[in-house]
C-alpha cells in the first residue's frame, strides 16, 4: 500500500479495511438468493472503448468473477459522453445483479455538475464497492521539447491556445486535471475529448500532449515509449515512485485522482450486494492480482458500499467547486 493512499481520507481504505472486510465476510454465510445467483453471464459495463485504463482494469476482475461465479462475466464497452451513456444504461437494467457498472469518478462525481444527465447516481445506482484508485499521468511522446511541467507551462505561455491536450472524453478526471492546470498557471490550452484511450494519436504525435490514468498508460511509460511529465497525486506513489508530482513542480496542493468501483441498478438485492462486495474483497487479496494492479501503478482500496456511497455525496460537490473555480461553466 502506498504512502499516498494510506495519508488519504478515511474513505479511501487502506489495508485495515481491507483485512477486517475480509474477515467479515469469511466469518459470515451466504445468502440463499445470493447462492443462487448468477443463473446466466453477467454483463459487466465500462463507459469507455478498449484499451481505456477502464476497460483494462475492469476486465481483469471480469476474469476473476468468472472463476468464482462460474458464469461468464462480459466486458460490455458503452463508450461515449465522459462514461455517462453507460451508467446510464446500468440505471435502467433490472436490478437482478446480471447488469454491473464498472464506474469511474468522471461520469459519477464530474458530469453530474456540468451536464443534465438522464440519471442520479446517488438514487439510481446502489454502491457496492470502490476497488482501486490511482492518479492520472501529464504524458508526452518523445518528440516533444518538454519534459517537466514546468518547460510545458512555459511552452503553453509563450504559444498561448496553440498547445492541444488529448483527454478520454470531456468532464472525466483528466479533462478537468488539465483544467485545473491551465487555471493555476494561467495558460490556454485546446482540449481534444476522446472516447476512451488517446495512446495511439499521442504515440504518433497527433496530440502533443495526453492525460491518462495510470493504469492505461503506466507500461509505455515504463517501456520508454511515452515520458511523464507529472503526476495528479498529492504525493509520489509507492508503486511509481520515480514519477514527480505536479504539486512538486510549482503547484502545492494539486491534486486530482481518479478511482474505479462496482455499482449496481437501484432495487437490487442487499443480500447480493453483499456477495459482490465480499468476492470483491477476495480478488483485491489474491496474490496475483495485487502484484497486476501495482505494475499498472495503482492502488487497491476496497471499500464497504456505505463508504462508496458517503465518498460519492461529498465528491460531486467538492468538483463542483474545483470546476467552477477554474471557471468550467454547466452546459445549457
Amino acid at each position: 500500500m502506498s504512502p499516498a493512499l494510506t495519508r488519504r481520507r478515511a474513505v479511501m481504505a487502506g489495508p485495515a479495511m481491507l483485512g477486517a472486510a475480509l474477515l467479515g465476510a469469511a466469518g459470515s454465510p451466504r445468502p440463499a438468493r445470493a447462492q443462487a445467483w448468477p443463473s446466466r453471464p453477467v454483463r459487466l459495463v465500462v463507459g469507455f472503448t478498449a484499451g481505456s485504463s477502464t476497460d483494462v482494469t475492469a476486465r481483469l476482475f471480469a476474469q476473476k468473477f468468472t472463476e468464482l461465479w462460474g458464469q461468464p462475466v462480459v466486458v460490455d464497452n458503452v463508450a461515449g459522453n465522459g462514461g455517462t451513456l453507460g451508467v446510464d444504461r446500468v440505471a435502467k437494467a433490472a436490478p437482478d445483479g446480471h447488469t454491473l457498472m464498472w464506474a469511474g469518478n468522471g461520469a459519477i462525481t464530474i458530469l453530474p455538475s456540468l451536464q443534465q444527465l438522464p440519471f442520479d447516481p446517488l438514487r439510481d445506482l446502489v454502491s457496492i464497492s470502490m476497488t482501486l484508485s490511482m492518479p492520472t499521468l501529464f504524458l508526452v511522446n518523445k518528440d516533444q521539447p518538454f519534459r517537466s511541467i514546468a518547460q510545458l507551462v512555459a511552452h503553453a505561455r509563450a504559444n498561448p491556445g496553440k498547445l492541444s491536450y488529448g483527454t478520454p472524453g470531456a468532464g472525466t478526471p483528466q479533462h478537468i486535471a488539465a483544467e485545473m492546470l491551465c487555471h493555476q498557471a494561467g495558460i490556454r490550452m485546446e482540449h481534444i475529448p476522446y472516447r476512451g484511450a488517446n495512446l495511439a494519436d499521442l504515440l504518433s504525435g497527433v496530440v502533443p500532449l495526453g492525460l491518462q490514468n495510470a493504469g492505461a498508460a503506466m507500461s509505455l511509460v515504463r517501456d520508454g515509449q511515452l515520458h511523464c511529465l507529472g503526476v495528479t497525486s498529492l504525493r509520489r506513489s509507492g508503486n511509481a515512485p520515480e514519477l514527480p508530482t505536479v504539486a512538486e513542480q510549482g503547484f502545492p496542493g494539486f491534486e486530482a485522482v481518479s478511482w474505479f468501483g462496482l455499482m449496481a441498478p437501484t432495487g437490487i438485492d442487499p443480500q447480493l450486494v453483499e456477495k459482490i462486495h465480499a468476492d470483491t474483497l477476495r480478488v483485491l487479496a489474491e496474490t496475483d492480482m495485487r502484484a497486476r494492479i501495482a505494475q499498472l501503478g495503482l492502488d487497491p482500496v476496497g471499500s464497504t458500499p456505505a463508504q462508496m456511497h458517503a465518498a460519492i455525496a461529498a465528491d460531486i460537490p467538492k468538483w463542483a467547486k474545483v470546476m467552477t473555480d477554474a471557471g468550467m461553466r454547466p452546459a445549457r
